[in-house]
């Protein structure tokens, strides 16, 4: 069983910065395939980012447009999410996921393992 904790959310002005961690424990990391999804109340989750098992392959959400960077590190069994330029609209509870996969899905249903999520709140 993985088991997956994020952290690192809180509030952040517009234009600010924040790193979200995710810590996963129960295999090696280095078989899976990681993501983060997002999601604000009343709809779906929406893809974040992605990056595949040794972190040579990663993918974005159309609306990340550079402000955002995934990166993980198989020896210390975490996956982070560096967020620049913050703006309200990124407010949400991002959650990483896990799928134990050499691809790079971007699916939410691709996904097999996720954490409970940390808030992120934007301020105008």
């Amino acid at each position: 069983q993985v088991h997956l904790v994020e952290s690192g959310g809180g509030l952040v002005q517009a234009g600010g910065s924040l790193r979200l961690s995710c810590i996963v424990s129960g295999r090696p990391l280095s078989t899976y395939a990681m993501a983060w999804f997002r999601q604000v109340p009343g709809k779906e989750h929406e893809f974040v980012a992605a990056v595949n098992w040794n972190g040579l392959s990663t993918a974005y959400g159309d609306f990340v447009k550079g402000r955002f960077t995934i990166s993980r590190d198989n020896a210390e069994n975490t996956v982070s999410l560096q967020m620049n330029s913050l703006k309200p609209e990124d407010t949400a509870v991002y959650s990483c996921a896990a799928r134990d996969s050499i691809d790079l899905p971007t699916m939410r249903r691709s996904f097999d393992y996720w954490g409970q999520g940390t808030q992120v709140t934007v301020s105008s």
